[in-house]
């Protein structure tokens, strides 16, 4: 009995040894495939790190170029966007003569240049307030047309001293009419050496025509003077 049980005792042992060894003998194999594994991602990802950053870095001067491009001809349009600035201001004082001609100017502004234009024997001032059509009445009594009034202006020998509207009265109907009434003072000498001092009342009817006010009716009367 003692014999058997060594016997079966040894066999036992040896077959738990095998298994043994035939256990630990697969753990060895498998750092080898994993290792082989790895060196095998790492040699596949290696090449597409190094292309990627080497393709952004040449696209980058591209884009540097395009904005200095663009700047150099917004300069060259500002530049020539500048320039009609400075012919405008020509065509500004060309219109300033306008004024004394009745354009862009009231019938109050008007009747106030007017009466200066007496003082000044400005007859060119009158002739861009008449109406081709113009009549009225003098402070004469008489029927008179445009021609009757330049002809006044022309034939006027008096020197003045003041020569102004005292009182100006505008009423509006529309946009296109206007009727002044007012009082004009002047004073100073005539042409035989006398001094004056006159006054008269007047009735102005004003029409817009052409983007400008002509005076197209008048009535003066004399009440000193």
């Amino acid at each position: 009995m003692k014999t058997i049980i060594s016997v079966l005792t040894s066999a036992l042992l040896t077959s738990l040894a095998l298994a043994q060894e035939e256990s630990a003998s697969p753990p060895e194999s498998t750092p080898s495939t994993t290792t082989e594994e790895k060196a095998s991602a790492t040699v596949e990802t290696t090449p597409e790190a190094t292309v990627a950053p080497a393709a952004e870095k040449k696209a980058e001067p591209a884009a540097t170029v395009t904005p200095a491009t663009s700047t150099g001809s917004q300069k060259k349009e500002a530049a020539t966007t500048a320039k009609p600035a400075t012919a405008a201001k020509p065509a500004t004082a060309a219109g300033a003569p306008a004024t004394m001609t009745g354009k862009n100017i009231n019938p109050r502004e008007a009747e106030t240049a007017w009466e200066a234009a007496v003082s000044k024997h400005d007859r060119a001032t009158v002739e861009g307030f008449l109406a081709a059509d113009f009549t009225g009445v003098s402070s004469k009594n008489k029927f008179i047309g445009r021609s009757d009034v330049l002809n006044e202006f022309k034939s006027d020998k008096d020197t003045y001293k003041t020569a102004k509207n005292e009182r100006l009265n505008v009423k509006m109907y529309g946009n296109n009419l206007a009727v002044v009434t007012g009082r004009a003072r002047e004073t100073g000498t005539s042409k035989d050496g006398k001094a004056f001092d006159r006054t008269f009342l007047f009735t102005d009817t004003w029409m817009m025509r052409s983007g400008k006010w002509q005076c197209i009716a008048s009535q003066v009367a004399k009440i000193k003077g």
